[in-house]
């Protein structure tokens, strides 16, 4: 995984939540929340997704952050490993967070990328693939930062990893 030369950020997702939204937001970074996900939810987004052909996930629909489906090839395995992850859009690049909900342990498509950076993602109902790198310097601050606005939920994982680096991981579309 190889940098790319730091460009102002687009970071078209960024907002403010309202509404509803706005306090559950809380609940879904709160110890009891990470582990309802990690234990349940991740199951049910992922089947949603699949039936919704990557449109819709439950974390999508209550929380209304931008859920994409990322699909590595197992570090160990060889096989086609997919999981749903929070996106932050920097036209044309993807911007994902290796935080496993705060646990001290990096999540296994940390782990696939490092062994294999080519990667397909389905946003919005649209595959396509895509080449990782893990962020660094000035790069990781500026997205790390907007990860953060977009989903003050990283801050709170940060101080529950034991010390662990968060990576931020850049998804840049390959040429067809």
């Amino acid at each position: 995984m190889h940098p790319q030369p730091v460009e102002k950020p687009q970071m078209t997702n960024i907002r403010a939540y309202s509404g509803w939204r706005k306090w559950f937001l809380p609940i879904a970074w709160s110890r009891p929340g990470s582990w309802l996900y990690v234990h349940s939810l991740q199951y049910a987004d992922r089947a949603l997704l699949r039936w919704t052909g990557g449109r819709r996930s439950i974390t999508s629909l209550l929380s209304g952050l931008p859920i994409i489906t990322l699909t590595t090839i197992g570090a160990k395995s060889g096989l086609a490993r997919t999981a749903p992850l929070l996106a932050i859009e920097d036209s044309p690049r993807l911007i994902i967070i290796a935080s496993n909900f705060g646990q001290t342990h990096y999540p296994a498509w940390y782990h696939n990328l490092r062994a294999h950076p080519q990667v397909t993602v389905v946003l919005r109902g649209q595959a396509g693939a895509y080449t990782a790198h893990e962020a660094q310097g000035d790069e990781r601050d500026i997205y790390w930062d907007a990860a953060v606005r977009l989903y003050p939920g990283y801050q709170v994982y940060k101080t529950r990893t034991g010390g662990r680096p968060i990576p931020v991981i850049v998804l840049t579309p390959t040429a067809s």
